[in-house]
């Protein structure tokens, strides 16, 4: 079975209006799903107009999302939500900021993003051929209530469709047409007089899979493992991030073999192959240094780094670094990229001290993100300074594990705490920071100093020791006056 790789945006937007004043029955008076087909990433968003209102995902659906965020239409703060299954139905809960009165109308929009939701077909290409991938999901936006009006938008980057899905035995509920073409867009309805479709008899009768098969012109990327280290050091005021990581060309892989005069003729002629990954730019903090990025061979010379000044504390960061990095070869279907980047910034930059209860609160973001990649799989590990106690942390959205350890490193004595953190299915959007609180005590601040003054002390005392132990086999004569 082919396997499936892109991350899709989805987003649902739920127009939902009361029947009755403080009743919990609502009716969906519009449903506009938008999917923004991508490469290693898809975005669904689904707008209903509603109270405490629940929006439904099917078991494929669900199985693919690694994102789910609830708001009013036009409100930035995201709405609360508890998730509870039925059977093959997900069920999400969303608590809305006040009730809504008898025949009042709000707008929700839903939104999840889908990674490894795509397939590359064919699954091999030439050097020259065009990428296309396939994405399917389900015809109807399942629901608990009733719905006037239905329709599913599905965006590509380019107006070029290969091929999608002709619905069946939707009779009943088409309106104008059952699907419709208009540019880089396929449209699914409008779809009038739906009941609520979450049920099995539903669900069997009507619910259909939909697969559109389009052209996608740039590398679908995966970061397929990413261990990021972050170490806080007070004695240097400096905070050294570092990542190792495996990038992989998800999409089609190469039919035949590479040639390197094709490739270099397809970039003078400024006709690139939409599958092959020529460089990357990445985005990193503002006022690093210290820069390095290598491979299993050594430094990645064909590179360029622009640091960004550092932002007066307190202020808005506005921009960031930027990075051009050109790995050894273009990165075609099938093929791995593993290397190495770190770099070290101010302490300062990241880090707040509370006088009042002597607490450090240290801002970690929890990856940097490499555009249009989906991050598979991340292990964060965050050193703290030794003798740091009172440890905390704060996430904006949970981990899969998480544990707290202890690491050793050069002239450490017991050892530094740290945590360490573990993620499935990275986007764009879980680009956000972690805060660490802790403690650190005025001996543990002076302990390495005294520590290293300590090692170089006894160093001479051996010295010294070592000058005066005999240890020659046969005793040296005294001279003789």
């Amino acid at each position: 079975m082919p396997m499936k790789w892109a991350s899709v945006p989805l987003a649902l937007l739920l127009s939902v209006t009361s029947a009755l004043c403080g009743s919990s029955s609502f009716e969906n008076t519009a449903i506009v799903r938008t999917v923004e087909l991508g490469g290693a990433v898809v975005h669904v968003t689904t707008t209903t107009a509603l109270k405490t209102y629940t929006v439904a995902l099917g078991k494929a659906d669900r199985e693919k999302t690694s994102l789910v965020e609830a708001k009013v239409k036009g409100q930035d703060k995201l709405l609360s939500y508890t998730e509870r299954v039925e059977k093959d139905v997900s069920l999400f809960d969303v608590t809305l900021p006040k009730p809504l009165a008898g025949n009042k109308t709000v707008n929700i929009v839903f939104e999840n993003i889908q990674t490894h939701a795509t397939t590359p077909w064919p699954e091999t290409a030439e050097q020259r051929d065009d990428q296309g991938l396939k994405y399917t999901t389900g015809l109807f936006v399942l629901s608990p209530y009733s719905t006037l009006v239905q329709r599913t938008k599905l965006k590509a980057l380019v107006p070029r469709f290969k091929s999608y899905t002709e619905p069946k035995n939707v009779d009943a509920f088409v309106g104008d047409a059952a699907v419709t073409k208009a540019g880089a867009t396929v449209v699914y309805g409008p779809y009038k007089d739906i009941p609520a479709s979450t049920n099995a008899n539903f669900i069997e009768k009507y619910q259909q899979p939909i697969t559109v098969h389009y052209y996608h012109e740039q590398p679908v990327l995966e970061v397929r493992t990413l261990k990021r280290a972050v170490e806080i050091s007070h004695w240097g005021a400096n905070i050294n991030t570092q990542d190792d990581i495996t990038l992989y060309n998800a999409g089609p892989k190469l039919k035949g073999h590479f040639s390197r005069l094709e490739h270099q003729m397809q970039g003078y002629m400024n006709k690139p192959a939409p599958h092959i990954l020529p460089a990357l730019n990445l985005g990193l903090p503002p006022g690093i240094r210290n820069a390095y990025y290598y491979d299993t061979i050594g430094n990645v010379s064909t590179s360029k780094l622009r640091v960004a000044p550092l932002a007066p504390k307190g202020a808005q960061r506005s921009q960031f670094s930027l990075l051009e990095l050109r790995p050894r070869y273009p990165l075609l279907g099938g093929w791995n990229y593993s290397f190495t980047l770190g770099w070290d910034a101010p302490l300062e930059s990241s880090a707040a001290y509370d006088k009042k209860t002597g607490t450090y609160t240290v801002s970690v973001p929890i990856l940097t993100p490499i555009p249009g990649a989906v991050v598979t799989d991340e292990e964060l590990q965050i050193i703290l300074p030794e003798g740091a106690t009172d440890v905390n942390y704060a996430l904006p959205f949970p981990a899969l594990s998480a544990e707290i350890g202890t690491h050793v490193t050069f002239l450490d004595t017991v050892g530094r705490p740290s945590i360490t953190l573990r993620y499935k299915n990275l986007t764009v959007k879980n680009a956000q920071d972690i805060y660490v609180t802790y403690k650190v005590s005025t001996l543990a601040h002076i302990k390495k100093g005294l520590n290293v003054a300590a090692a170089v002390f006894i160093l001479f005392a051996l010295g010294g020791i070592a000058r005066r132990v005999d240890l020659s086999i046969t005793p040296r004569k005294k001279k003789v006056q």
